[in-house]
């Protein structure tokens, strides 16, 4: 048996909220392993910061994974505001680059990036890779402000199984969808409409997405999305159910305000019935 069922690899950042200044964890590797420890899997974050501010920061949560931090002056921390599209962040402090490659035994490998620091390779066992390369397409000028950039195809990691990306990177990406990456898929996830899963063999498929009748808060939607897709590839099913199932996480996380809302098995399956 692997140390762990699912390794997030990435910046959990601080995310100062516009709306009221508070500030509540962030990132993708944050997200997607919360959503992994809810779905019953043993799950650690291998992350980057100030340590004591992170043990602080993620108090609430601790019980439910374990934390591995690389210690550095300071914490990724992320002015956030608005919603969906309109989504706009600037970096107030960077962790810095994780250096590879790194340890792990693990049945699930996240490489989740959110600010250009995940490493490529790793050491050790990862029966399933997964890739989030958001951050690789991200950068930012003096004053912090966040814009993307292509994703240069020499950042890849040496190898992945699926990669999740949302529409508005697409034009960074395009490359990605062709790309021969052996077995690899993508999913192209688009808010409320269908995610589209791009197979190697060229096919494309659509899954759509639940309703949420009164959404709240949609932050992260995209990085559950991606731990919950991840874990079910792993689990047999096939892309389309997965993406489903990604969906359906999705929703019950939007439907919510906060890391909080992220939902268990039984609240997804809830949501994939309807």
């Amino acid at each position: 048996m692997s140390d762990f069922d699912y390794i997030s690899v990435g910046h959990v950042t601080v995310d100062v909220m516009a709306c009221d200044g508070s500030r509540r964890p962030g990132g993708g590797a944050f997200y997607s392993a919360l959503q992994a420890a809810r779905l019953g899997l043993r799950t650690l974050i291998l992350t980057k910061g100030v340590p004591a501010e992170l043990e602080e920061l993620l108090a609430p949560y601790r019980a439910e994974f374990e934390l591995q931090v690389l210690p550095a002056e300071h914490t990724t921390t992320l002015a956030t505001s608005g919603v969906g599209a309109q989504r706009r962040q600037r970096v107030l402090a960077w962790a810095g680059a994780i250096e590879g490659p790194v340890d792990v035994d693990t049945s699930i490998l996240h490489l989740a990036a959110v600010a250009r620091e995940t490493p490529s390779g790793w050491r050790g066992h990862a029966d399933f890779v997964g890739l989030t390369p958001q951050g690789l397409m991200r950068k930012w000028d003096e004053s912090g402000e966040i814009s993307l950039v292509p994703f240069d195809p020499r950042e890849l990691p040496s190898r992945f199984d699926a990669a999740v990306v949302s529409e508005s990177e697409l034009t960074c990406c395009q490359w990605l969808m062709s790309a021969a990456t052996d077995n690899a898929l993508v999913a192209v996830t688009a808010g409320s409409q269908p995610t589209l899963v791009y197979l190697p063999n060229g096919t494309v498929l659509s899954a759509p997405a639940p309703a949420v009748e009164d959404p709240r808060d949609d932050l992260g939607a995209g990085d559950v999305f991606a731990g919950a897709f991840f874990v079910a590839l792993r689990d047999g099913s096939s892309p389309l159910e997965a993406a489903a199932y990604g969906n359906a996480a999705a929703a019950v996380r939007i439907a919510g305000v906060g890391p909080g809302a992220i939902g268990d098995a039984a609240a997804i399956a809830e949501a994939w019935r309807q």
